[in-house]
This record gives C-alpha cells, sequence and structure tokens, in this order.
C-alpha cells in the first residue's frame, strides 16, 4: 500500500473477533472447498485478501475471514499489496512489507501463494512515477530494463514461497481486440509482453507462469476474445514461457451485460465460452479460475430467492468450466460479501433497489450462502483431473 507505515498497519482494528469462532465452527477440513477440490485432482481452492489502503482495515486484517480462509482455502492470493503501484513507490525503491506479511501468513498456515501481477499493461494502473518517466535516448533499452529489474526484484524476492504468478494481467483491449497502448509496447512493441514471461521463468523457474484476463462469452467481446487467442498463440508459437490462461469469471451482470454476459450461461452462451477455451487450451495451456464472484444485477431483491438465483448461475458455469480437464484450480475474489470489490462505487456498488450486493461465499454475519454450496456442490461433480 502506498503510504502505509509499519505502526498503521500493526495497528488497524481487528474485526469479526467473536465472529472468527463462529465461523472456525462450521465445515470440518474433510469438506472444506480445498479438500473437496483436491479429491478431485485440482491443485486446490483459495481466495483473495486485501491487507489496508490508507490505514482503512480490510479483510486480511478480520479475525472472522481469516477463520474462513483458514477453514476453507489452501491457496491464497493479495489483492492489490504486489502490484507495480503498491511495490513501488518511485523508480529505485521497493516496499515489501506489508505483501511479505500476507505471504507469510499463508505459508503459515499452509496455503499455497499467488502474487498477481508481475505487469498490468494499462496506464490507469502505473504508479505515478512510471506515467512520467524519462525513458531516455535509448527509450526500449530502458523498456526493456525497467520490466525485467521489477519482475527479477519481485520473483527473487517471494523465491520459493510463490508457487504461481499473473505474469501479465489484462494486456488486450477489451473494445479492439488490440493490445493497450503504453509506453512499454510503444517502445518494445508486443514483445514486451514476451519479455515480461522471459524474466519470470528465469527468475522462478520453478512457477507457473499465467497470462490473466476477464473476456466473456458476450457478444460485446467477440473482438476481445479474438484478440486474447491472438496473443496467446503468438506466444507459444514464439516459445515464449506460458504455462496458464487464467480465466478471471466475474460473472453475472454488472457494468455492461452485453459484454460481459448474461447471468443465463445457457446453451448458446456454453457454445461461445466452448469455442473459445476449447481454442485456448489447443495451444497447450492449462486453465485456472483466478478472481470468481457473482454480480447480480437483474435478481430479485428479495434475499433467500436472490441468492438462490446467484448459486444457480455459478452452479451451472462451474459445472461447465470445471469439465476442462486442464482447469488446474479455483480462486474466489474474496470470501465475505462487506469486503467485496463490488460494493465500491466505481465498480458497481449498489444495486439498482438500492441494497447491497451479495457477491461472495460468506454473508456479512460470517455465515456460508448457498453460492457456497453450489461451489461444493461443482466441485463433488467434477472429474478427475487429467
Amino acid at each position: 500500500m502506498e503510504g502505509l507505515t509499519r505502526r498503521a498497519f500493526a495497528g488497524l482494528a481487528v474485526l469479526g473477533g467473536a465472529a472468527a469462532a463462529s465461523a472456525a465452527a462450521g465445515a470440518s477440513t474433510s469438506d472444506s472447498l480445498d479438500a473437496l477440490a483436491k479429491a478431485k485432482g485440482f491443485t486446490g481452492f483459495g481466495s483473495e485478501m486485501d491487507a489496508a489502503t490508507n490505514d482503512v482495515a480490510r479483510s486480511f486484517h478480520d479475525d472472522g475471514v481469516r477463520a474462513i480462509h483458514r477453514r476453507e482455502c489452501g491457496i491464497m492470493v493479495c489483492g492489490v499489496e504486489t502490484t507495480w503501484r503498491t511495490l513501488r513507490p518511485d523508480p529505485k525503491e521497493y516496499t515489501f512489507y506489508v505483501a511479505d506479511r500476507m505471504v507469510d501468513w499463508a505459508r503459515d498456515n499452509n496455503m499455497l501463494m499467488r502474487v498477481v501481477p508481475l505487469f498490468w499493461n494499462q496506464t490507469q494502473y502505473f504508479p505515478k512515477w512510471l506515467v512520467n518517466y524519462d525513458f531516455g535516448t535509448r527509450p526500449a533499452t530502458e523498456a526493456e530494463r525497467l520490466l525485467r529489474d521489477h519482475i527479477t526484484t519481485v520473483c527473487t524476492h517471494f523465491g520459493t514461497r510463490v508457487f504461481t504468478y499473473d505474469v501479465v494481467n489484462e494486456a488486450v483491449n477489451e473494445f479492439t481486440g488490440e493490445l493497450w497502448d503504453t509506453v512499454f509496447t510503444k517502445y518494445l512493441g508486443p514483445e514486451a509482453i514476451d519479455i515480461c514471461f522471459d524474466a519470470a521463468h528465469k527468475a522462478a523457474p520453478h512457477a507457473k507462469l499465467v497470462y490473466n484476463d476477464f473476456a466473456s462469452w458476450g457478444p460485446g467481446h467477440a473482438k476481445y476474445r479474438e484478440g486474447i487467442l491472438r496473443l496467446l498463440s503468438r506466444l507459444k508459437a514464439n516459445q515464449v514461457p506460458v504455462d496458464v490462461y487464467g480465466v478471471q469469471s466475474h460473472i453475472g451482470q454488472n457494468f455492461s451485460p452485453d459484454s460481459l454476459g448474461s447471468s443465463t450461461f445457457n446453451a448458446a452462451d456454453q457454445a461461445v465460452w466452448k469455442q473459445f477455451l476449447d481454442a485456448a487450451s489447443g495451444l497447450g495451456l492449462r486453465l485456472a479460475i483466478t478472481e470468481f464472484d457473482v454480480s447480480e444485477r437483474g435478481t430479485a431483491s428479495e434475499i433467500v430467492e436472490r441468492d438462490r438465483q446467484i448459486a444457480d448461475l455459478a452452479h451451472r458455469y462451474l459445472d461447465f468450466m470445471f469439465g476442462y480437464r486442464n482447469l488446474d484450480y479455483m480462486m474466489a475474489w474474496g470470501m465475505l460479501d462487506h469486503y467485496s470489490w463490488l460494493q465500491e462505487p466505481d465498480y458497481g456498488g449498489r444495486r439498482p433497489d438500492g441494497m447491497l450486493m451479495r457477491p461472495s461465499l460468506y454473508d456479512d454475519n460470517y455465515q456460508p450462502k448457498p453460492l457456497r454450496q453450489a461451489i461444493a456442490a461443482a466441485f463433488r461433480n467434477a472429474p478427475l483431473r487429467a
């Protein structure tokens, strides 16, 4: 986090102390989502946690959320603590304090650790210093040096504490299907992406390397899907060491239903999505569900019915996805409704009826919802992994 001191980190209020005991009293370890996943040969199930921004307590500081993670998860990922904006307050300094606390907590609780992203190819997610950086008289050389230095430093720092990296996140423009125009693509062209994977492979040869993106089956994402496949095909043709296509899986209607896909995931939707995932798999890539949650615009206001509709959609989607035997693991993008990014005004906020979103597996009383049970059922129904 930018501006987060050790004192502020240590002094953040820990929430949900009483709820932690209640949460821990739920399903047994053998019934955890991670155990159900591993029983079918998946690497496991996990979720994202956030630490803090500007001294505001987040999910990592909530005892109830930690208890849920300990019970349900075998994998953990940080939300923003390993982005460039958080790790690099200036061109020369790296700030690993918060990320290290989270990575060590995952290790101490027998969880595998993912780190995201080593490079996010959109200028809006760059630190301020990078937006205005002087690349000098040999800008291509300096751009490559910056990329390699950052990726090598991060991977070397975490070492074998991390088993997989989202090396590149959302490099493709969802509207055009071409790479986003940034200083790195300006000076290096599409090879900027190749450089990232090469640097990650050399610095972390043990790790599975992921290209991560959020395209869906919606008609407004046709160019997006084509652009992602074009990028992945070029990387594989050039023998770039990319191992996994990360399918973000923010499903349900949110900002643009036409682009993001309907809330039905019917036979026509599945046919479009199958064509895309078959093509990605045909390149020799593994798959992973990296950021799962369910947006709910268009669902009922009444909570019982709304939760049922969300769970039904999730079950249909996961039954379909788990049919791919090359799908290695599943990550929820948060376990508790209260901390979901979908509660934030910039990403949807309240529903049109004024009610709060319920996109996660557990409610604000730390109790499992039908969505959690739908995921469990999908794991039980899944075929054994290849």
